[in-house]
């Protein structure tokens, strides 16, 4: 576990994140995609950003180590999980992290 980290994804469940992650970053949605020509190269105050990254048994849409924030584009989908997403914010700001979520018509300006 690397140091000042919080939280461990066992090896066993990264197995099972570790492709999901990957078809997630290869296959975007137009509202990651916009959010994250603006996040990558460190062109947020010089913070470096990684996308669909694994914490515990989550993957996130975005996450800064060094800010300790994790931001979340949230589709259609996120209408009907309204709960699941309140105990995983829940989780992630347990851990340190503030969560910033916005939907992706707030991406698409």
């Amino acid at each position: 576990m690397p140091k000042n980290t919080p939280w461990h994804t066992p090896s066993e469940l990264w197995r099972k994140l570790k492709p999901l992650a990957r078809q997630m970053r290869r296959e975007p949605t137009e509202a990651e995609n916009a959010l994250w020509q603006r996040l990558r190269r460190k062109q947020l105050l010089g913070y470096k950003f990684r996308r669909q990254h694994a914490i515990d048994r989550f993957i996130v849409d975005f996450y800064s180590r060094g800010a300790k924030l994790i931001i979340e584009v949230d589709g259609p989908i996120h209408k009907y999980t309204k709960e699941e997403d309140a105990i995983r914010q829940e989780f992630l700001e347990s851990l340190g992290f503030r969560v910033i979520r916005f939907n992706n018509e707030e991406m698409l300006f």
